[in-house]
C-alpha cells in the first residue's frame, strides 16, 4: 500500500497512537476496531504498552506481531526493566527483531508494588531505562523511543534531573522522546526551550491525553506527576452523570490543546488513546489529518 501522507498539503502533521493489551474478548474487539478506525490516518507508528510489572508481556508481543503480519502499520513495542533478567529482556528484543519489529519504546517501568513505591531492579536485570536502551542498541539497529517528563518524573528532584536523564538515554542510543501528558502547553514549550539550550536534538514529541473520564484522568495525573489545572476541573464540573456532554467537552479541550501546540510550531503528536478511536479521530481531523481517498480513473 502506498504512503498517502505524501499527498497531504505542506505543513502536514505526523501522528502516532498508544494502545494497551486488552483483558477480555470485548476489549479485544474494541482494540482492533479502534486500530481499524485510526489506520486510514496513516500514523507514523502505533505503540503497544506493557501492563503493570510487565504483566501483559505475552499479549503485547502477540498484538505487535499481528500488526506486523496483518496491517501496514508500523508498531512500536513497549519494553521495561521490571521483573526480568537481562537475558530474558534480550530474548524478547531478539524475538521482536525476528518478527519484523524495528521500533521499541524503552522504559524503566513502574514498580510492581505500585507508583510511589521504591523501584527494585531484578538482581540480574537492567537497572534503568538508560541501561535498557544501551542493551537494545547492542542487539539491533532499532528506532528507540523513550519517555520524558516536562513537569518532572515523580522520583526526580528537578527538571534539570529529568534533562540529565534524557541526555543519558540519548547518549545510550535513544532516537525519540515522548512526553508524559500535560494540559498546559506552556509546560511543554518551557521544557523544549530547556532541552534546546542543552543541545538536545532528537524529537521531543508531546504526549496528548484526551480526557475520557475526568476523575480517572485526574487521579492518574497525580500519581504520574502531571498537574491538573483548575480551569480543566471547572470545565468538567457537574458532568459526572452526563457522558454525552463530557465527550463534547473532552473533544473541545483536546482540540484546543493540539491546535495551540500546532500554532507554536509542533508538527508531531502522540495520542494516548485508551483504546478508543472516536475522540482521537476527531482531533486529528481538526488538525487536517484525514483519510485520503485515491481517485479512480473514469
Amino acid at each position: 500500500m502506498s504512503d498517502n501522507r505524501s499527498l497531504w498539503p505542506p505543513g502536514h502533521f505526523d501522528i502516532s497512537y498508544e494502545f494497551f493489551p486488552p483483558k477480555t474478548p470485548e476489549m479485544e474487539t474494541q482494540l482492533w476496531d479502534s486500530i481499524a478506525r485510526l489506520a486510514p490516518l496513516k500514523p507514523k507508528f502505533v505503540s503497544v504498552t506493557y501492563g503493570a510489572g510487565g504483566s501483559t508481556r505475552e499479549r503485547t508481543h502477540n498484538i505487535v506481531a499481528r500488526l506486523v503480519a496483518e496491517t501496514d502499520i508500523l508498531p512500536a513495542a513497549h519494553l521495561t526493566c521490571v521483573s526480568a533478567s537481562r537475558e530474558e529482556v534480550d530474548e524478547i528484543v531478539r524475538g521482536y527483531w525476528s518478527v519484523g519489529v524495528r521500533h521499541i519504546v524503552a522504559l524503566r517501568g513502574d514498580p510492581p508494588t505500585g507508583v510511589g513505591t521504591t523501584f527494585e531492579p531484578h538482581p540480574r536485570g537492567y537497572r534503568s531505562s538508560t541501561e535498557l536502551v544501551r542493551g537494545i542498541r547492542a542487539i539491533g539497529d532499532f528506532e528507540i523511543s523513550v519517555s520524558t517528563y516536562p513537569e518532572g518524573h515523580p522520583e526526580s528532584r528537578s527538571i534539570e534531573d529529568d534533562l540529565d536523564a534524557l541526555e543519558a538515554k540519548i547518549d545510550a542510543g535513544a532516537t525519540r522522546a515522548i512526553t508524559q501528558f500535560f494540559f498546559e502547553n506552556d509546560v511543554y514549550f518551557r521544557f523544549l526551550d530547556k532541552a534546546c539550550a542543552r543541545g538536545i536534538k532528537i524529537p521531543i514529541v508531546p504526549g496528548i491525553m484526551p480526557v475520557q473520564n475526568f476523575k480517572q484522568t485526574a487521579n492518574f495525573a497525580r500519581k504520574a506527576g502531571a498537574s491538573v489545572p483548575d480551569w480543566l476541573a471547572h470545565r468538567f464540573e457537574g458532568l459526572d452523570d452526563d457522558p454525552v456532554t463530557r465527550r463534547l467537552i473532552a473533544a473541545a479541550v483536546a482540540a484546543e490543546q493540539v491546535l495551540g501546540l500546532a500554532e507554536g510550531g509542533v508538527k508531531e503528536f502522540h495520542f494516548y488513546t485508551n483504546n478508543r478511536a472516536d475522540l482521537v479521530f476527531a482531533i486529528c481531523y481538526l488538525l487536517g489529518v484525514r483519510p485520503v481517498t485515491e481517485k479512480v480513473a473514469a
